[in-house]
Order: structure tokens, then C-alpha cells, then sequence
């Protein structure tokens, strides 16, 4: 048995047995009265769950009615209904048959033709229909405003004449405060007493209804009330204290109808039936039913309260966690401490998509409503990969065993050999004094056999030429001068011509930029690794000596170093470093056998590191700089920089693909792994992000002008969650691995997120262009064209306002405080952040914040102020 798979085993039995508990303990349980007669009264809507709307579809057929009447009849006294058309008129008749009585409603709009019908068939019902014990004339017609209410007062008193049985209005119950002559003009008062909308907790729902119930009874003694409606929805979102649940609609039910018995009140509960075409309705219009849209009954009317769904659910995440944590029993070097934060991360994740998958089944997902949930978990599913990937880095680094295969681990020997070395610099249109010091660097270097060869291209002026080739002559003949005045393929072309120029005998090839001073060890340090015949590739880290230039600079550099000191040092460890070019020292055999440079993509070196590891050589990494080139000199050449490396990684994911398919290459399943999750990590979570914050953006409109239902919290809860795992990633290994300050830390996050776009771009430019040589840049006269060259950041800038613009909006215009748009909010001023991050920086770079001076200078006005601050110390006094 491999060391520590026991152990692990055990450690994932404890954390799924300790997932298990926490599932148990959360369980909701309830207690209520029981429900020991039968309903008073339901709310009776017979459609169907596939109906989109009762005005836009068919009749409803007898079936239909005969089939929701019996579902209910064992459950109720009676029903009332809401229009006496389009099918409806069939349900007294088929109530009767089950001695169901029934309140008819005609349903009251604008529509005068539609009125009148309804009119006609409710009377009509009345007369021939035993069973129907009054008419419900309208409903919520003077809430609506599309009746006053002595328009309704009149057309109550014109039924009243028209039938024997009872006549009344169903309005909400201020409006019978309100309006005392639409009292006077009923036979009774139904009252719709809702407090959900009113924004009432359920523990106090029965009694404040109770209390208007009163209130009514006190403004008109004498005068029959009804409650017609009352309920409380069972899924939806909070209206402030209001919280809809099943279990809270339970308790709620239970309960009034256990008082309003012992009262003696009169009551009808809304509704029968779930209405999934209710959309219209909020989030809440579709759930008030007792029975659910398959009429199947939602809660029990005795005994102990419970979620239907809950020991489901439970038993769902339990087992998905417990299959997330499997994986971990195949890793090697894996501590007991790692194994139960990893362990915790996949219980999590598991417990998130068993509450997604519950989500979608015990709610109705329509319209819009289907199309932000598929697109939403189409762009979770990869954000959820991406956090585990995080946090397997994290805990590795936290929890897991200090690196071992770094090569100044290594025990130091004395080289038994020398091989020679090729140090090859492609240089284009570079300024010759700059070229000139890496040269010199090159001849200090401690390795008695080595050669360099000096490829210029494309480069015509005589002045960058010239000087170069007098350096190199100067230097001596281990330096080799190339001057190719028209030459393809770019990079890859230069260093190929130096492969060709290089001495029969050179072993070792050694690529460096042509801005970079290299340490004088670097040979002495590195080539022995080479011994091992093994070994193809031994790559240093990229460093940089202009970072005190200004604080985008030192932002910029301490960036890169989060690459160089975190994710490859961990990468190392399976063998599966990327290669960046610089730096770098190929065996030659190696290099051939893997084609040498090519030119089909835009990154190849790293095109050829991987070709190297596919071919089954061993890659090394140190973490110990060797060579300091110079940074980006503006935040465009940032960008553009970014988007050449984000579009060369799409191009070598279209490249290679197949050789990670089983028997096509010597990778190793873990090397796979660290490729396909690094590129996923980089390429897929910075697309996802820029997608995820533009849907959101589009989304916004939709739910301030149309009150349409923001995402659920198991769909944008995801997001802030991902933020805090990736804040809490970057913070802590920056802090444990990079040797940096708070401060640069901070700027590195700012430049790490500002190219969260630009990477976005280059993988769609990656679908759109087979060949993009470079970026691209704004052309043209138009005012956008010459405001994109004036601010490198101006897209970023407009999203990133929008965004947050859009958080502020939803936030402050939650007038009744629901949850999920604070956390909509919430998520969309997340989003926000990378865009912002990119348009401060555009900002910053020409402006004194860009420089040290104003830095310093600040710092220490907020010293002399903090000293002014401080009590001063009183004067010793003498004994």
C-alpha cells in the first residue's frame, strides 16, 4: 500500500462522516396545529402545469376540472374560483358531483365585451347550480385601478338584482377601509389578507391577520366577513422580514386554520394548486399553493413539520462530497492536514450542486428563468473547477510538504564534465546600449566552454546594427553576429537561423531576450543538472531591474513573481513547468527531437517545452533569479504582452490536444492534469469571469425596469464565494512564497485583475483568427477609435462603471431589502472589480500617482499628522 493511503482514507471518512452531522444538525423541522376537518375554502385554478397563461391557452377541458376536483375534494368544504369562462363554467356542476360548494367568480377588467360574458355566466351559474353558494364579482379590481369604487358598487348592485345567492367584491382589506360605500353595496366583505406582501415575519402572520380581521369587524358591526384570501407562499424570495418556505407555509396554514376555527371565522386559503405560469407574479406567484403543480399535497396536515426534500438533498451532497474527495486518495505526497481541507473544499462543492440540482427540481423554472439558469451553470460549472484548483494550491502550499525537486535543493557537485553551451539572443529593433549590457552579462558568465550567438532580423537602421556588430567583434569569437535583414516567423525564425550557426559540438542551448543581464552563475549553477541524460530542459525564473521606475512598474513586477515563485515552484513538483523562452537551457537532443522552435503559434517556447515533456524528458525549475530584463514600459504594452501569451496559450491548447489523449504522448496522467487545469485556471476562468460580468450587466435592466427574478442564491452566491477563495489564495501564498510587501502585494492584485479582460479577448480572438501575429490596436478617425489610443483601459472603464453602477442601483432601489438582490449586487460589484482594476491603472499611469515621490510624500504627512495626534509625554518630575 502507498504511504499515507490510509491515512487519507481515513481522514475522508471522518470529514464525510463530519459533513454527514452538519446535514443532520440543519435539518428544519417544525411544530403547528393539526388540521383535523376539512378546509374551508381553496382558491380553485384547474391548469394544467404546462399552461404559460390561462388567457392565452385553451379551454380548460371537464377532464381537467374532474380530475383537480377530486384531488381536492377529500381536503376542502368548498372552492372559489376567479372567472366564469374559457371553460371555468363547467366547475360548479363538476364540484357538485363531489359536494364541493362553490364561490364563482367573473372575473372584472377594462375589457367591457369580456365583462359582460362573465357577467352572464356567473349569474347564469347561480341559477342552475345549487352548490354556488355566492358570486365573487372581480377580483382585486379597485387594487388594480381598473375599476373606482362606485363603478364596482354599481356593478354589484346590478348582479345583486340579477340572483338570490350572495354578491361581494374580493379586494385587499384597506380597500374596505378605505371605501365604505363598496361595503354598503355588498352582501358580505371578502377580505384578502396577505401579510407576505405587507413584509411581515411567519411567526406573526395568524395573529396580525386575526388583528385586521378585528379591525374590520370593529369599522362595520354587523356586517359578514370573510377572509377570502390567505396564505403564504411556500419557495420565492423574502419581501423584507417576510420568508417564504415550506415549512413556514405549513406552520402559517396549520395554524390559522386552527384559529380561525376556534373564532369562528369565515376563510378561504390561496390557493389549491402551485401556478407555475404565475411568473408574472414576482418570485413567490408560483408557489402559494397547498397542493403542488402535480397535485401532489406539499406539506402533512398532522404531525411534525418537515422539507419534503431535505433528506434528498442531504443524502445527495454527502455522497457527492464523498466522490469529490476520492481523487485525493491517487495524489501523491498528500499530509493528513491537506487531505481534510481538501476534503472540506469538495464536501462544499458537493453540498452546492446537490442544492443546485435541488433548486431545479422543486422549483418551476420557465421563461427567462430557464435560459439564467442553464447559462448560469454553464458558466459556474467551469468556475467551481477553477476554485478547487485554487484551493488544492492553497492547502498544498498551507498544509501540504515543502518542495523537494527545486534544482538549488539539488546537492551541489563538481561538474565532471563541461559541455558546451549555445547561448542564443534574438534581438529586433532592440537599442543597441541595452543589447550591449546583456552581451557583456554573457561574457562574464562562469563556464569555460560556451559560445553566443547574436541573431538581429528585421531590423534596418544601420544605427541599431552596427554598434552591436563592433560589441560582438570586440568581445571575441565566441560571439557570433547575425544580421537577417528580411526574415518569417517571427521569434521563432531568429532563434532557428541560430540553431543553424551554432558549433556542431554546443550540447546545451541557452535562450535569453535581449533586454536581460544574467548573474554570472547561471551556467555554473545550472548546467550540471544535465548529467542526468534524462533531463531536457532547465528553466530560471523571469526577473525584472526597472521595477523601481514607477509604482506600475513595481505592481507589474511583483505580478510576475506570483507566477514564478507560486504556481511554477508547485508545478515543478509534477514535472509540468511552463516554459517562457527566457532563461531557459535545452538540452540540443531534446530541442531536435521535439522539432525545434516552430512557428505556428506565438509562444514557442512554450510550444517546445511542452513538445519536450510529450516526448518524455524530465523539465527542472529554480526559484533563484539568474537574469533581470526590463518590464512592460506601459500598461497597453501590459496588455498587449498578456494577450500575445493568453492567445499563444490557445493556440497550443488547439495544437496539442490530441497528444494528451491516451498512448499519444509519454505525459504522465498528473502532468496532464497540471496542464489542462493551468490552462482552464488561466484561459477558462478569466473568459468565464468577463462572460459571467457581461450576462450580469445585461441582466440588470431587466430587473429594475421589469421586476423580472434576479438569479438564485445558488447561483450568484457562487460568485462572491469564488472571489473570497481566490482573495484568500492570493493573500496567503503571496505572503508565504513571494518576498514582497503589503503594498506591492496589493498593486500585484490590481495588475493580476486588470488583464482579466485582455486574456478574455485573446481567447476569443483565439476562435475568431487562426493566425494573430499581434494585438490589434484602435484605428480610424472616429472619436471611440482615438479615445481607445488616448486610455488603454476605456472598455474596461465602461464595463467596470456599468457594473457597479448597476450593484449600486439594484441596492438602492431594494425597497423591500430581498436578500438575493443585495447579494446580485453584491456579486455584480465583484464583478466589477478586474475592470475597475485595469481603468485605475490606465488612470494612474499618467498621473502623480505614478510616482514614488507623491508616494513618500503622503506617507509622511499622515507621520506628522498621527505625531500631532498623539498626547505628548509630560516632563519627569524630580523625587
Amino acid at each position: 500500500m502507498r504511504p499515507g493511503l490510509a491515512a487519507a482514507a481515513a481522514v475522508i471518512a471522518v470529514v464525510t462522516g463530519f459533513h454527514a452531522a452538519i446535514w443532520y444538525s440543519l435539518r428544519p423541522e417544525g411544530h403547528a396545529p393539526a388540521v383535523t376537518e376539512r378546509f374551508a375554502s381553496l382558491s380553485f385554478a384547474p391548469y394544467s402545469r404546462d399552461v404559460r397563461h390561462p388567457d392565452k391557452g385553451p379551454d380548460v377541458t371537464a377532464a381537467q376540472i374532474r380530475s383537480d376536483v377530486d384531488a381536492v375534494a377529500n381536503y376542502t368544504r368548498a372552492i372559489r374560483t376567479y372567472s366564469s369562462t374559457m371553460g371555468l363554467e363547467l366547475i360548479p356542476g363538476i364540484a357538485a358531483e363531489r359536494g364541493l360548494k362553490v364561490s364563482v367568480g367573473a372575473w372584472i377588467d377594462k375589457d367591457e365585451t369580456r365583462n359582460k360574458l362573465e357577467l352572464q355566466n356567473a349569474v347564469g351559474l347561480a341559477k342552475h347550480n345549487s352548490n354556488v353558494e355566492s358570486l365573487v364579482v372581480g377580483n382585486e379590481t379597485i387594487f388594480r385601478g381598473e375599476k373606482s369604487a362606485a363603478e364596482m358598487a354599481e356593478l354589484i348592485r346590478s348582479v345583486k338584482r340579477q340572483t338570490n345567492v350572495p354578491v361581494t367584491t374580493g379586494e385587499i382589506w384597506n380597500v374596505w377601509l378605505d371605501h365604505p360605500e363598496l361595503v354598503s353595496a355588498v352582501d358580505y366583505i371578502a377580505a384578502h389578507i396577505l401579510p407576505y406582501w405587507e413584509g411581515v415575519t411567519a411567526e406573526n402572520v395568524v395573529d396580525r391577520s386575526i388583528d385586521i380581521y378585528n379591525r374590520l369587524r370593529a369599522a362595520y358591526p354587523g356586517k359578514r366577513i370573510v377572509i377570502a384570501e390567505f396564505g403564504w407562499p411556500s419557495s420565492g424570495y423574502n419581501r423584507d422580514a417576510a420568508v417564504p418556505g415550506e415549512i413556514a407555509q405549513a406552520n402559517v396554514i396549520r395554524t390559522f386554520t386552527s384559529r380561525a376555527a376556534a373564532l369562528g371565522i369565515d376563510y378561504n386559503i390561496i390557493e389549491a394548486f402551485d401556478a407555475p405560469w404565475k411568473s408574472f407574479e414576482g418570485s413567490v406567484g408560483q408557489y402559494w399553493g397547498v397542493f403542488d403543480a402535480d397535485r401532489q399535497l406539499k406539506f402533512s396536515l398532522t404531525g411534525p413539520l418537515e422539507q419534503r426534500s431535505f433528506g434528498r438533498t442531504a443524502m445527495l451532497a454527502v455522497l457527492l462530497g464523498f466522490a469529490f474527495c476520492l481523487p485525493m486518495l491517487g495524489m501523491r505526497r498528500i499530509t493528513a492536514s491537506q487531505t481534510a481541507a481538501l476534503g472540506a473544499a469538495a464536501c462544499a462543492v458537493g453540498a452546492w450542486v446537490a442544492l443546485v440540482m435541488d433548486h431545479w427540481a422543486s422549483h418551476y423554472v420557465t421563461g427567462g428563468n430557464y435560459v439564467t439558469l442553464v447559462l448560469s451553470l454553464a458558466l459556474l460549472g467551469p468556475l467551481v473547477l477553477v476554485v478547487l484548483y485554487r484551493f488544492e494550491e492553497l492547502t498544498a502550499i498551507l498544509f501540504g510538504r515543502a518542495p523537494e525537486r527545486l534544482v538549488e535543493l539539488r546537492p551541489r557537485t563538481t561538474p565532471t564534465r563541461f559541455p558546451k553551451v549555445s547561448i542564443h539572443i534574438p534581438a529586433y529593433r532592440e537599442p543597441p546600449e541595452m543589447l550591449k549590457q546583456t552581451l557583456d552579462a554573457v561574457a562574464r558568465l562562469e563556464w569555460p566552454n560556451l559560445e553566443c550567438v547574436v541573431v538581429l532580423n528585421n531590423t534596418p537602421d544601420p544605427a541599431m546594427v552596427e554598434p552591436v556588430r563592433a560589441h560582438c567583434e570586440a568581445l571575441g569569437e565566441r560571439f557570433k553576429f547575425l544580421n537577417i535583414e528580411k526574415m518569417s516567423g517571427f521569434k521563432a525564425g531568429a532563434l532557428r537561423i541560430a540553431l543553424e550557426h551554432t558549433a556542431p559540438d554546443a550540447e546545451i542551448i541557452g535562450v535569453i531576450d535581449a533586454d536581460y543581464v544574467v548573474h554570472a552563475d547561471w551556467l555554473k549553477d545550472l548546467v550540471p543538472v544535465f548529467e542526468d541524460p534524462t533531463v531536457g530542459l532547465v528553466q530560471a525564473p523571469q526577473d525584472h531591474r526597472d521595477g523601481h521606475l514607477s509604482p506600475m512598474h513595481e505592481a507589474m513586477n511583483a505580478e510576475y513573481a506570483g507566477f514564478f515563485d507560486i504556481g511554477m515552484v508547485q508545478r515543478n513538483e509534477d514535472d509540468a513547468i511552463v516554459v517562457h523562452g527566457t532563461m531557459c537551457l535545452i538540452r540540443r537532443a531534446a530541442m531536435m527531437e521535439a522539432g525545434s522552435w516552430s512557428s505556428d503559434t506565438i509562444c514557442e517556447d512554450t510550444d517546445l517545452g511542452l513538445s519536450i515533456a510529450e516526448n518524455g524528458w524530465k523539465t527542472h525549475y529554480t526559484r533563484r533569479r539568474y537574469g533581470w530584463g526590463l518590464l512592460p514600459d506601459t500598461f497597453e504594452a501590459f496588455k498587449k504582452q498578456r494577450h500575445r501569451w493568453a492567445y499563444g496559450g490557445f493556440q497550443i491548447i488547439a495544437k496539442h490536444w490530441r497528444r494528451f489523449l491516451p498512448g499519444n504522448s509519454r505525459l504522465t496522467a498528473t502532468q496532464r492534469r497540471n496542464f489542462v487545469l493551468g490552462w482552464v485556471t488561466w484561459l477558462g476562468a478569466e473568459s468565464v469571469g468577463a462572460v459571467a460580468a457581461v450576462l450580469s450587466l445585461a441582466f440588470v435592466p431587466f430587473v429594475i425596469a421589469f421586476g423580472i427574478s434576479v438569479p438564485a442564491y445558488v447561483l450568484t452566491a457562487p460568485i462572491v464565494m469564488t472571489f473570497l477563495v481566490y482573495v484568500l489564495h492570493f493573500t496567503a501564498l503571496y505572503r508565504m512564497r513571494v518576498a514582497t510587501t503589503p503594498m506591492r502585494m496589493a498593486g500585484a492584485a490590481v495588475a493580476a485583475m486588470a488583464v482579466q479582460f485582455t486574456v478574455a479577448k485573446a481567447v476569443l480572438d483565439g476562435f475568431r483568427y487562426k493566425d494573430l501575429a499581434f494585438a490589434r490596436t484602435a484605428k480610424g478617425n472616429n472619436w471611440l477609435a482615438g479615445a481607445a489610443r488616448s486610455f488603454p483601459a476605456l472598455p474596461e472603464a465602461i464595463i467596470g462603471s456599468l457594473l457597479m453602477i448597476g450593484a449600486l442601483t439594484l441596492h438602492l432601489t431594494n425597497w423591500h431589502t430581498v436578500r438575493e438582490v443585495d447579494l446580485y449586487a453584491l456579486a455584480l460589484a465583484i464583478q466589477s472589480l478586474p475592470f475597475l482594476a485595469a481603468a485605475v491603472i490606465g488612470f494612474a499611469e499618467s498621473s502623480p500617482l505614478n510616482d514614488f515621490a507623491v508616494w513618500r510624500a503622503a506617507k509622511g504627512r499622515v507621520a506628522a499628522s498621527v505625531k500631532k495626534l498623539r498626547p505628548s509625554t509630560p516632563p519627569a518630575v524630580a523625587d
